[in-house]
Order: C-alpha cells, then structure tokens, then sequence
C-alpha cells in the first residue's frame, strides 16, 4: 500500500507549481525549509489521496514522515489525524506518542499547523500538558511552534491559561515564524475574550517583537491598534 501511495502521488506531480512552492515555503540554502522537496499537489488533492489510504499502517505512516518530499509528510499527517479522530482512547495515545518522537519530521509550518491542534492539542484537552513546556524550549524551531499551535484545541475550548504561559516563554524568541504563531494565537484568545489578550498586550506589548504584536491587534479597532502601535 505504502508504494502505491507514492504512485499515485507521483502522477500527480506539478514542476512548475513545485517551483512556485519550493520559494514559498523557502527550501533555499540557510532558509527554514532548507532541503525540503515538493512536487507540486495542492492540499485539497492531498486530502484526496489521504482520504484513499486513510487505513496505511503506522509503520508506513513512519516512512512517508521520513521522506525529504513535503507532500509525503503532509499526507502521512493528514492519514494520521484521521486515524486519531476515529480511534478509540488507546490509539489516541498511541498516535500521541507516535507524534512526539517525530516532532523534527513535523518540519514546516503548514505541518505544524495542520496537526498539531489536532493530535497534541485534543490529547491535552485533559490531562497534563508539561510536555508542551518542554517544547516550547526546545532548540528545534518546528517544536517551538508546535508547543504554540497545539494551545488553538485550549483556545477554542476558552482555556487560555497555558496559552498565555507559553505565549510569555516566546515572546523572545529569535524566529518570525514564532513571532507570527503566538500573535495568531495571542488574535483567536482575543476573539474570544478580548479583555484577557489586552491584560497579556498590556503587560508585554513594548517588548514584544513587533510582528507578533501586529498579528494579535488585526481585529482591533483601528483607534485601539494605533494605540498599541504608538505606545
């Protein structure tokens, strides 16, 4: 099965849209997708092909997480958050550990953000999330954003506590694709409770990285963003 995964991908192959994709996602020399391979399939015929194999053996699903060509990866992610949502609690925490022992193959933003609400984030809805801590400290940059992104399940279940936490553990943090994850997280807290992102902006706005306070003010109101933006 896991061959004809690949088959079909392969006929699917798009050089000119490969191109396009490999400078989007920078796959250039010292750029933060340095190595990573793309042919070209856009995500909604992905989802198709993960739809066909939704039944692929983890150990497949550990092949194609391995791969260098990015829409392997993204279809073993999508093949594995589909197992994960009709599991039952067992699996769940099989495919919760699975996860964590290939963060670094959970290498790109949209991988980031397409699995890690969706695994980490629903698994910790519950229980313990000491593990995000850990993440959030990690040297490896796609651990930093998951650590960030898996708070979105919180968020939408109005828990904004760990969020906030981890949101004040990055706010130094070197890369623009944190500063840019913890705004987006720091604007979904505000949808919600506008009240609790302005107590947070209000502590930290003057050493946040400008980026991330750009992204957490898009929904104010253009007076209140002025303000944020002179203080």
């Amino acid at each position: 099965m896991l061959n004809a995964v690949k088959k079909d991908l392969k006929k699917l192959e798009d050089k000119n849209q490969a191109k396009l994709l490999s400078g989007f996602f920078k796959t250039g020399k010292g750029e933060y997708g340095e190595g990573d391979i793309f042919l070209g399939i856009k995500v909604p015929v992905q989802r198709e092909i993960a739809r066909k194999y939704y039944d692929l053996s983890l150990k497949d699903i550990q092949i194609l997480l391995k791969s260098k060509i990015h829409e392997y990866r993204l279809v073993s992610l999508l093949i594995l958050m589909h197992q994960y949502s009709k599991g039952n609690s067992k699996l769940k925490k099989k495919i919760f550990d699975f996860y964590l022992k290939n963060t670094k193959q959970i290498n790109n933003w949209d991988l980031v953000d397409l699995s890690a609400p969706n695994i980490l984030g629903d698994f910790l809805l519950d229980k313990d999330r000491t593990i995000l801590y850990k993440l959030a400290v990690s040297k490896n940059l796609w651990e930093r954003r998951i650590s960030i992104l898996a708070t979105y399940k919180f968020i939408k279940a109005n828990d904004f506590k760990d969020m906030l936490k981890i949101s004040e553990i990055l706010l130094r943090d070197k890369h623009d694709l944190i500063h840019k994850a913890v705004g987006w997280m720091l604007r979904e807290v505000g949808k919600r409770d506008q009240k609790a992102e302005e107590k947070f902006l209000d502590k930290y706005y003057k050493e946040m990285p400008r980026v991330m306070l750009r992204y957490s003010i898009e929904r104010f109101d253009e007076k209140k963003r002025k303000e944020y933006l002179r203080k």
